[in-house]
């Protein structure tokens, strides 16, 4: 099996891009590949449950997603946007910053947050500490804070800037633990009515994994 990245280029045209997403959700397209016989099924997502073995079970990550983008300025003036990455410490945070920044500035933001550069790492990554007043943000204030003032990280594929209306399709129905910054992709496509319709045939188990940043990342490597 080769493993060199020119061996997996294909060719998708932009206008097949979706986006916005499918409404309703289940109404998404749906390709099934039988193994056995290798034959193809072009259906919907609506009819998921018509493809599940009886006796397999559902496993579902509840991360949700935060909203991890915020736009501010620097000291002097200049714009700057932050995307949110993870906590790496109590009061130490992982980030990207567009716009040039050196250790020991600050960002300004809404509600009187504040960012404070504490490195500066070769991948282009920032660490940073976020303040309000000379207060240190630990995880869960920073969060509400983000909530407040911050937009929902959409993949970069999609060229438009979000809407309210992102803050809830951009997020599985069972989100409960914050701290992605990008959403399990194939569970959007459950409606509320599909979901208690497959969890009545399936029993249904739940793990946390954080999306981070890294899911949009190219393979760099040859």
């Amino acid at each position: 099996m080769s493993t060199a990245v020119s061996d997996y280029e294909y060719d998708l045209p932009e206008e097949l891009i979706a986006q916005f997403p499918a409404q309703p959700p289940e109404s998404a397209r749906l390709l099934v590949y039988d193994r056995q016989t290798g034959t193809i099924t072009h259906t919907t997502f609506a009819r998921i449950n018509d493809f599940l073995p009886p006796e397999c079970a559902m496993v579902l990550n509840d991360t949700k997603v935060i909203k991890a983008r915020i736009f501010g300025q620097k000291v002097s003036g200049g714009k700057v946007e932050l995307l949110f990455q993870k906590p790496i410490g109590s009061e130490r945070y992982l980030v990207n910053i567009r716009g040039r920044v050196k250790i020991g500035s600050r960002l300004l933001f809404d509600e009187g947050l504040e960012a404070e550069i504490l490195a500066l790492a070769e991948d282009g990554t920032r660490e940073v500490a976020f303040y309000q007043g000379e207060q240190a943000l630990r995880f869960d204030a920073l969060l509400e804070v983000l909530d407040r003032i911050g937009h929902i990280p959409l993949p970069p594929y999609i060229k438009r800037e979000d809407t309210q209306d992102d803050s809830r399709d951009y997020q599985t129905l069972f989100a409960s633990k914050s701290g992605a910054v990008a959403a399990p992709t194939a569970s959007l496509h459950f409606s509320k009515e599909l979901f208690a319709a497959v969890c009545a045939q399936h029993p249904e188990h739940y793990l946390t994994l954080h999306v981070g940043i890294g899911t949009f990342k190219p393979v760099e490597a040859e």
